[in-house]
């Protein structure tokens, strides 16, 4: 008889509650092992939301109190681990919320005060750093800690939009995390959670010693689901899903891959699933933006706009490595903290030239992102775009180019006014939005040889390049296209191309002229 495969954990991240409730857990116990059996001091690891930082910090949790029973079966139990038991002082900086440094103070002192009641442990009234040096000195009597922090960042990232109070924020944290620096010789291991990546400098200057296991190879698959362990763990459901979705198993996994699959940290190359999206897939058996859905940071889309970024450029972008480790407050680098945040993922990594190349990780971010830029940047909604879209490439289908002028000025009219910023460029990016959002391959400022052309979209059975002009013509659009010869890159593709100059009125708001060619094959 088939054994009914077990219940997916899409709502808890307690090992506990995992192991006890008899939910699915993906055995990490070598990793965590091989990380953890010689360890003493202080690390640190930066994932994105929802990538089972709190289920890492919740196993370790088990594994120092000593309760041997929970990892029954899992890779751990059959080691040599010795399994001595530590008091543990785990931390959660999200649980609460945190608007002033005062909010911190009592979030703090009052978290300390509950895991102090568990041990008997009476804390003497003063700021929160003062009483957790009280409590690690406490704890310590007859063994040393061990010091869990989930979320060291949240106080910080949910204050962003207010700097000064991020600042006091920021100190208050220094203060406090230097505290494990202080007692190190009563700290068995201290391990430090978060999504974003602050310089040492900047919260853990007292805590100089801190080990970053951020880009660390030995941390490369500790979270996140790899393609054999989805394989793995999920093969009892993927016959019901390949039905589900009338496709083969191997078309079934393509298609996961393709949506899902894509996070990477560190040099190794090896890609991994992201666990929220993954669980809720096989929980649902639909393909979803589950991640996306879940949460996203809304000072993001700001700080792209304050900075001038253009979505465009998101699809592939190098980095050093030195922009990873100089995350300040008051000098907030876009690109790394869209890395960090999981929007964008590592593809390559020169060696040579320390350069690592990023962009978006799957289809569910990407998708997911780029409907939310256009929302942002342009006010026009996934519903209002399914409204209008299909008529859009129909029209490009049919080659009715008025037809596709009319209704793309439809969505230019609908950004609100204050949004309308005189430069080719913007008026660009909601065009290249618009496709992209609908899953629409649209090449934008691709280069050739004699310059770049502002846009290609390519059919199945037609290539069309653009060409924008902003308060000029169209005829000059279109004269650029082909006194540079940008057509010349497609010939060898097969199709018929067509090229089109286009004008964006800044008094209207519309597409007002419109010049097209057919470049003879």
């Amino acid at each position: 008889m088939t054994q009914t495969p077990k219940p997916l954990p899409t709502t808890t991240s307690s090992f506990r509650d995992i192991i006890m409730g008899g939910f699915l857990y993906i055995d990490k116990t070598k990793s965590i092992y091989e990380l953890i059996k010689d360890a003493k001091g202080a690390y640190f690891l930066s994932r994105p939301r929802r990538f089972g930082k709190s289920l890492l910090l919740s196993t370790l949790e088990e594994l120092f109190r000593g309760n041997r029973d929970l990892f029954r079966g899992l890779w751990i139990d059959s080691s040599d681990y010795d399994w001595e038991t530590h008091p543990v002082i785990r931390l959660d900086l999200s649980q609460a919320p945190v608007k002033t440094v005062e909010d911190l103070e009592t979030n703090l002192k009052r978290a300390l005060r509950r895991i102090a009641q568990q041990y008997q442990v009476t804390l003497v009234d003063g700021p929160a750093h003062a009483q957790f040096d009280d409590l690690i000195f406490a704890l310590a009597q007859e063994k040393q800690v061990v010091i869990l922090i989930d979320e060291y960042d949240n106080p910080l990232i949910n204050n962003l939009t207010n700097l000064a109070e991020a600042k006091r924020i920021r100190d208050t944290l220094k203060g406090f995390y230097g505290v494990i620096k202080a007692m190190d010789r009563y700290v068995r291991i201290a391990f430090i959670t978060g999504v974003s990546k602050f310089s040492k400098v900047s919260v853990f200057s007292e805590l100089n010693n801190l080990d970053d296991l951020t880009f660390d190879g030995r941390a490369a698959t500790m979270l996140g689901i790899t393609q054999a362990e989805l394989e793995h763990y999920f093969q009892d459901r993927l016959p019901h899903f390949a039905q589900v979705e009338d496709l083969t198993e191997e078309a079934l996994l393509q298609k996961i891959r393709e949506w899902y699959n894509g996070f990477r940290f560190t040099r190794v190359t090896e890609s991994l699933y992201n666990p929220f999206s993954t669980m809720n897939l096989f929980t649902k058996y639909s393909f979803h933006n589950f991640w996306f859905e879940s949460g996203t940071p809304s000072f993001l889309i700001n700080l792209i706009k304050q900075q001038g970024l253009d979505p465009m450029q998101l699809e592939e972008l190098t980095l050093r490595e030195i922009a990873f480790s100089t995350y300040e407050l008051e000098n907030l680098d876009i690109i790394p903290l869209l890395y960090q945040t999981g929007y964008l993922t590592i593809k390559d990594y020169d060696q040579t030239q320390r350069l690592y190349t990023l962009a978006y990780p799957n289809l569910e971010v990407e998708e997911s992102f780029i409907t939310w830029l256009l929302g942002s940047y342009s006010e026009l909604g996934r519903s209002f775009g399914e409204i209008y879209i299909w008529d859009l490439i129909d029209a490009l289908k049919t080659q009715s180019l008025d037809q596709f002028f009319k209704i793309l000025s439809v969505f230019f009219a609908n950004v609100p006014y204050d949004l309308h910023i005189n430069r080719e460029g913007y008026y660009q990016t909601i065009f290249y939005l618009i496709f992209m959002m609908f899953g629409f391959r649209v090449d934008a400022e691709v280069k050739t040889n004699d310059g770049r052309i502002d846009a290609v979209v390519e059919l199945t059975d037609h290539i069309y390049l653009f060409e924008f002009k902003l308060d000029k013509s169209a005829k000059e659009a279109l004269a650029q296209i082909k006194s540079h010869a940008y057509y010349q890159k497609y010939l060898l593709h097969g199709k018929p191309i067509t090229c089109i100059g286009a004008n964006f009125n800044t008094l209207t708001r519309t597409v007002d002229d419109w010049a097209t060619e057919a470049v003879p094959l």
